[in-house]
């Protein structure tokens, strides 16, 4: 990425990272158009309020992931090939470490946290057992998540991908089998999604295990060195910091929603599933602007660094708003792919057709603190996505639930508010630390 058109690094290696991030997506939601047309609409509530749970853990370790990735990166586009085999080795050892720490969490806190949640009781038990399921298998999709981030970092988003889709298609085949043929439910759903997800660690562990190249994976190798560990965490501290509170503060949001009942859940949950689709191009941008820019800072070219930050956000805020276009257009097909309930259905095109063209401007915010963390500057991305995501977004909600109306539509509006706060801070931040001319110093 130090070399050539910037704009086809970027779109070659956001290709492959936005349709694997496609269909790592349709793990979860496969879970829930399963279960929302052949369960219940309580089962499809119940997937839906624990999304922002899992996501709590999974953006969590995705935070380290990425500072991995950063200091990988840095490593390769500097040719220096022994920081690249320890910054490796060390990111897997830490990846099994937490695995085991999120597992045992996730599996005994499971009923609290759904508690807190305010969870309601119709909803509760199908919301614990596949939540508990799940956690089980969260290393497997850990251990994907690293590998294809070591290889993202050294620009080989191809691979991750096809390991991807021979999974997911697994996934659905499961969840099927699981649900018609044995009768699982909801337990069935989440056992053909971490019985993917192992397939998909053993398969990228076998091609690191297998390697020539310097990003080989020895096992007798494994161990954590010091001074990478402190450069990844450094990174990766303030980025999963932020995504644990911004998620907290969605938790908050969720327990809002499910004052409502199970037909307004089941349709905030369809909506979050297709807001996830629509940030898609946001999220695979912003991974390929850490890696363009982690490569290029390593070889010292600012102006390519710039210049790469500008195509990153013309990028995903135009290829954004085709994609949320199309969502509002057709919310109301989309929705139907979920259940036939009207109820529901009504709730989920409400708050797609509100929320969702707003992730043009949040495609702008991802991609910016990508680049950001790409220069390894992570705090102050996360300070003003914190900002803007948790606070605002919660003195919002108070505000209107309580003084204005505590309704659907505007207690779901709480997500576009934040998104337009956050949208002119990390602009502002950006060009004033990255961009502002300096003054030349005055002269006597």
């Amino acid at each position: 990425m130090t070399q050539g058109s910037i704009f086809w690094h970027l779109f070659a290696f956001t290709l492959p990272l936005m349709f694997g991030n496609l269909f790592q997506l349709l793990y979860n939601t496969v879970d829930s158009i399963v279960v929302g047309n052949f369960v219940s609409t309580q089962a499809l509530a119940a997937v839906g309020a624990t999304t922002y749970v899992v996501n709590i853990a999974v953006i969590f370790f995705n935070g380290f992931s990425t500072g991995a990735g950063v200091v990988i990166s840095r490593y390769f586009g500097g040719k220096d090939s022994d920081g690249v085999r320890k910054a490796v080795h060390t990111a897997v050892s830490m990846t099994l470490i937490l695995g085991v720490i999120l597992t045992l969490l996730g599996i005994f806190g499971a009923d609290q946290i759904l508690v807190l949640m305010s969870t309601p009781e119709d909803v509760m038990d199908d919301a614990s057992t596949y939540l508990r399921i799940y956690f089980i298998g969260i290393t497997g999709l850990m251990i994907y998540n690293m590998g294809s981030g070591i290889l993202r970092a050294v620009g080989d988003s191809v691979r991750p991908l096809a390991f991807l889709i021979i999974t997911s298609l697994l996934n659905i085949a499961f969840d099927l089998i699981f649900v018609l043929e044995f009768g699982l439910g909801i337990a069935g759903v989440a056992y053909a999604t971490i019985l993917s997800e192992f397939i998909s660690a053993g398969l990228v562990l076998l091609l690191l295990t297998r390697s020539k190249e310097i990003y080989r994976l020895e096992w007798k190798k494994l161990g954590i060195t010091r001074e990478i560990m402190s450069e990844i965490w450094a990174i990766s501290l303030p980025t999963a910091f932020q995504s644990i509170l911004s998620n907290v503060s969605n938790i908050f949001v969720q327990s809002y929603i499910n004052f409502f009942g199970a037909d307004c859940i089941a349709g905030w949950g369809c909506y979050t599933k297709l807001d996830q689709f629509s940030m898609l191009p946001l999220q695979s941008i912003g991974m390929a602007a850490s890696a363009f820019v982690g490569q290029n800072v390593g070889a010292g070219d600012e102006k390519r660094v710039e210049r790469g930050t500008a195509v990153s956000i013309g990028m995903a805020a135009g290829i954004t708003a085709v994609i949320t276009s199309m969502m509002v257009i057709f919310a109301n097909p989309a929705v139907r792919m979920f259940t036939a309930d009207p109820n529901v259905i009504r709730f989920g095109v409400l708050f797609v057709q509100m929320n969702m063209l707003f992730n043009v401007v949040n495609g702008v915010n991802h991609t910016v603190a990508g680049s950001l963390r790409g220069r390894g500057d992570a705090v102050g991305p996360m300070a003003i996505l914190l900002f803007s995501f948790v606070l605002v977004r919660q003195i919002y909600l108070f505000v209107v639930s309580r003084f204005i109306a505590n309704t659907p539509a505007l207690i779901g509006f709480g997500y576009p508010v934040g998104w337009v706060v956050s949208f002119v801070l990390v602009l502002t931040y950006y060009w004033v630390r990255y961009k502002k001319p300096k003054l030349p110093p005055k002269t006597a």
